[in-house]
């Protein structure tokens, strides 16, 4: 069963829709306690990163998380939810994360000048590493990116997709069992479709 966790600024039902498109087993968590029924979560997201976060603390969410990846259960951050997991971002000033991956989430303003802002639209995802999350997912697939802020590992080898948008940046990253995809992957047909059943698959 795959929890979707609602902390109330995140896409739920396009996440539920896709789920339930595949047959995959999932459910729509609103209280931290229930995550327990779960054995993999995914933490969407749509937004800013300071209120975001204050949410998830605010509910209960952000122990109940760090209890999950502590037992080394699949979680998926999707956009705003990749860039939770990280330790800090700039968005409106410096704002802590979950901290269950080692760096920070930085603005493309300060990097893009020759581009719109924010990243809109479809983009070739490049594969860095062999991960199970884009198992039998052809490299250089086009997927759906909303954002104005990208993450930074701090350990370049957590990077396991890359995107070009006048600079490189993680599309997707990987430790242990904590994964993440800028991209909304179920706004990203049938690629998007693929790598959520490869989440579903993993054990």
């Amino acid at each position: 069963m795959i929890g979707i966790i609602n902390y109330g600024v995140g896409n739920l039902q396009s996440v539920k829709n896709s789920l339930d498109y595949l047959g995959i087993p999932n459910t729509i968590i609103s209280k931290p306690k229930e995550v327990n029924k779960c054995d993999k979560i995914i933490l969407p997201g749509v937004g800013a990163f300071g209120p975001a976060m204050d949410k998830l603390t605010e509910l209960g969410f952000s122990k109940k998380i760090k209890e999950f990846a502590g037992l080394k259960k699949p979680i998926l951050g999707i956009c705003l939810g990749m860039q939770l997991l990280f330790q800090t971002s700039e968005e409106g000033g410096i704002h802590q994360g979950l901290g269950l991956v080692k760096g920070k989430v930085l603005a493309f303003n300060k990097k893009v000048r020759d581009l719109p802002i924010p990243h809109v639209g479809w983009n070739n995802v490049y594969k860095d590493k062999t991960s199970l999350l884009f198992k039998n997912i052809d490299d250089n697939s086009c997927f759906y990116f909303v954002h104005s802020f990208y993450c930074e590992p701090a350990d370049k080898s957590t990077v396991i997709a890359s995107t070009n948008y006048s600079i490189r940046f993680a599309a997707a990253i990987g430790k242990d069992k904590i994964f993440g995809c800028q991209f909304h992957p179920e706004k990203s047909q049938t690629a998007g479709l693929k790598l959520l059943e490869n989440f579903d698959k993993l054990t």
